[in-house]
C-alpha cells in the first residue's frame, strides 16, 4: 500500500524470511565465529540459543551458504519426536534407507553405516536441529550416543542444537551432564543494540530501493526501546510505521508516528496483567521492562507514562513491591544467610573477612589495570572463584564440590546466562563473571554494584572498578547461584499442592496483593504468574519456571547475598599501597 509513495521496488519489513535481507549484526558474526569454531576440529556438539525473534535461524541459514563442499548436511525444523522418530527423521533428511517398522537398533546402523561411507569418501556430516529445546532429555541422550562414532581425529557426526534460552537449563540436568560436556561450541544470541537497530532498519530500507532515511533518530530510539531489539518485532513495528506515515502523507517516521506504531504492535505482543485478571480490560501502550531505580543505578528502561488501564489495585501492589525494593537493602545492611537452610556462623565470618578489606579505589582506567594486575594473576581457576561464590552463602566448599551438580546438595541452583550489570542488578545475587585480560580468561566474583563502581573478590581481595572499566574487560558471561524452595520445579496451571501456596503468597506479597490460601494453580495464579512476568520483562507464558522463581526470589528472599546492600564505606589508598 505504502510501496510506491515511498519508492520502494518491496516491502522491506516482512517477516517472511529472504536470503536478501539477511543483516549480520556483530553479534550474528560473532555467534557464526564461535559455532563455526565449536564444530570444528574434532568437535561433536556446538550450542545456538537466544530469545524468540532474535535471529538464530538467520546465523544457521548463513553457516549453511558459508560451508565446505566436502560437507552435508541435514536440518530438522520444529521436532517433537521420540527416540524413533528422531532416527527415522534423520534418515529421512540423509535419504538413508530404512525398512518400514525399524527398530531403534536398526536405525542406529543405518545411519552409522551412512556416517561411515561419507568420512570413506572424505565427506563430513553436519545435522542441524531448531527449536531443539523440545526434544526430550531421553531423545537428546539418543542423539549423544549417535556421535559416539568417531575417527582417531573427529567426530563422525557433528551436531548444532539451535534453541530457546530453557534449552540451556535442561543441559544443566543430571541425566544430559554427558552431552553438555560434549559442546564444544557455545552462543547465546543477544537483541540488537540501539545502534545496530539503526543499522538493521536503514539495510532493510536500502535493499527495498529506498534512497534516503525515512526514520527520524527519535523514531529508531523508540523502536529500539520498545521491541528491545528483537529483529522479528522490529519489522512488525516498522511496518506498521510506514504505512501510518504514508495515511498521513508524511516522508519521514517521526517519533511520535513511531510511538503510535509501538503501542499497537506490542500491546499485542504481550498480554497486559488486568487481561490476564479478568479478561475485560485492556491495557495501554506504555509497556516496558519495569523502569526500577535504586542508589541511582538505571536497571531498566523506564516508561514516561503510568499505563493507562493498568487495574489500580495493581498498580498500588506494584508500587508497594518497588518502594519494598528500593528502600528495603538500606534496612538489611547486615550479614545475610539463608535462615533455615545456610551456616549463619560460617557467613558472618566470611562477611566480616571480606569488610576488613578495604577495596582498591581507583577512577582511573589505567590505574586500576595497574592495581589488580597481581590479583588477577591468581584468578585464573573457576574452581577457586565458584568456591568464593559458595562462601558468600555461608558454605566452605572443597574444589571438588566447587561446581553446579553439587550445588544442589545444600539446596542451591545455579543459574548461567549472557548480559549486562542491569540483568545482574535486577537478579541482585553475587556471581562470577568471565573476564578477558591479555588474551587470557580469568574469573572474579560481582560482589557489589552501584551506578558507576563495582566490588569484585578477585584472589580473595575485595577490589572496586569503575564500571567502565568491567564493561570493557567483562564478556557478559556469569553464573551465579540462587536458592527457593521451588526452584527444581515448573509450575503451571492445574498443579497442585505446597509449592503452589508458596508460589501464590511470595506473588501476592510481591505484587502487592490480597493474600488468598490456595494450593491450586489456578487462572488466578496463573494471572500472578504473567503480570509479574511482564513486569520483569521476560517471556509472559504464565508458567512459574526457573528464570521466573529466581526474579521471584530476588523480591521475596531477603535473607539471600545481595548485590545492591550497600557497601561498608572505605578509606581510598594511595596508588600502588595495599590496606
Amino acid at each position: 500500500m505504502y510501496k510506491d509513495f515511498f519508492g520502494l521496488s518491496e516491502l522491506p519489513f516482512t517477516i517472511v524470511p529472504s536470503s536478501r535481507y539477511i543483516f549480520l549484526s556483530a553479534r550474528h558474526r560473532e555467534a557464526m565465529n564461535h559455532l563455526q569454531a565449536g564444530l570444528g576440529g574434532g568437535g561433536g556438539f556446538a550450542l545456538l540459543t537466544g530469545e524468540v525473534g532474535t535471529g538464530k535461524t538467520t546465523v544457521s541459514k548463513v553457516m549453511l551458504t558459508q560451508l565446505e563442499d566436502n560437507v552435508k548436511t541435514g536440518l530438522l525444523l520444529n521436532p517433537t519426536y521420540s527416540g524413533s522418530d528422531l532416527l527415522e527423521a534423520i534418515c529421512d533428511e540423509f535419504s538413508i534407507e530404512y525398512q518400514e517398522s525399524a527398530s531403534l537398533k536398526q536405525l542406529t546402523q543405518a545411519i552409522y553405516l551412512y556416517l561411515l561411507e561419507n568420512h570413506g569418501q572424505g565427506l563430513q556430516t553436519l545435522l542441524l536441529i531448531d527449536e531443539a529445546q523440545h526434544l526430550s532429555a531421553a531423545v537428546l541422550e539418543q542423539l549423544r550416543l549417535l556421535t559416539n562414532l568417531e575417527s582417531e581425529s573427529q567426530k563422525l557426526l557433528k551436531v548444532l542444537l539451535i534453541g530457546q534460552p530453557e534449552l540451556q537449563y535442561k543441559l544443566q540436568t543430571e541425566e544430559l551432564r554427558q552431552l553438555a560436556q560434549r559442546i564444544t561450541g557455545r552462543y547465546h544470541l543477544l537483541p540488537l543494540s540501539t545502534q545496530e537497530v539503526a543499522q538493521y532498519i536503514q539495510f532493510r530500507v536500502k535493499v527495498a530501493g529506498g534512497s534516503y532515511d525515512m526514520f527520524s533518530a527519535k523514531a529508531v530510539k523508540k523502536i529500539a526501546k520498545q521491541t528491545y531489539g528483537v529483529p522479528r518485532l522490529i519489522n512488525l513495528v516498522c511496518d506498521k510505521c510506514l504505512l501510518y506515515a504514508y495515511y498521513g502523507g508524511e516522508p519521514m517516521v517521526s517519533g511520535a508516528i513511531a510511538a503510535k506504531a509501538c503501542e499497537d504492535v506490542m500491546t499485542f505482543q504481550r498480554p497486559t496483567s488486568t487481561q490476564l485478571a479478568n479478561g475485560l480490560v485492556r491495557m495501554g501502550s506504555q509497556q516496558t521492562h519495569a523502569g526500577l531505580q535504586h542508589q541511582g543505578f538505571q536497571l531498566a528502561a523506564k516508561s514516561k507514562k503510568p499505563w493507562l488501564s493498568y487495574s489500580i489495585s495493581l498498580i498500588l501492589g506494584v508500587a508497594v513491591a518497588v518502594s519494598a525494593w528500593l528502600y528495603a537493602p538500606q534496612l538489611l545492611n547486615k550479614a545475610t544467610g539463608l535462615t533455615s537452610k545456610i551456616a549463619l556462623s560460617n557467613q558472618s565470618s566470611t562477611q566480616q573477612k571480606n569488610n576488613q578489606t578495604d577495596p582498591v579505589i581507583s577512577t582511573n582506567t589505567e590505574q586500576v589495570e595497574q592495581l589488580i594486575s597481581p590479583y588477577i594473576q591468581l584468578s585464573h581457576n573457576p574452581i577457586s572463584a565458584m568456591q568464593s561464590l559458595f562462601s558468600l552463602w555461608g558454605y566452605q566448599v572443597d574444589s571438588s564440590d566447587a561446581n553446579c551438580d553439587q550445588a544442589v546438595r545444600a539446596d542451591l541452583y545455579c543459574y548461567q546466562s549472557k548480559g549486562s550489570l542491569n540483568d545482574l542488578a535486577v537478579i541482585n545475587r553475587p556471581a562470577m563473571l568471565t573476564l578477558q585480560a591479555n588474551y587470557r580468561t580469568y574469573f572474579a566474583i560481582l560482589y557489589r554494584v552501584n551506578k558507576s563502581q563495582s566490588e569484585l573478590l578477585l584472589a580473595d581481595k575485595r577490589v572496586r572498578v569503575p564500571n567502565q572499566w568491567l564493561a570493557k574487560n567483562w564478556n557478559g558471561e556469569y553464573q551465579l547461584l540462587w536458592h527457593s524452595k521451588m526452584a527444581d520445579q515448573t509450575l503451571k496451571i492445574n498443579d497442585r499442592g505446597s509449592n503452589v501456596t508458596q508460589l501464590n503468597n511470595e506473588l501476592s506479597q510481591v505484587l502487592g496483593d490480597s493474600l488468598s490460601q490456595t494450593s491450586v494453580f489456578d487462572q488466578r495464579v496463573k494471572s500472578k504468574v504473567e503480570a509479574f512476568q511482564m513486569w520483569q520483562g521476560i517471556n509472559v507464558d504464565g508458567i512459574a519456571g526457573k528464570k521466573t522463581l529466581m526474579l521471584l526470589d530476588s523480591y521475596s528472599n531477603t535473607n539471600a547475598p545481595q548485590l545492591l546492600v550497600s557497601p561498608t564505606k572505605a578509606v581510598s589508598p594511595k596508588i600502588g599501597s595495599e590496606s
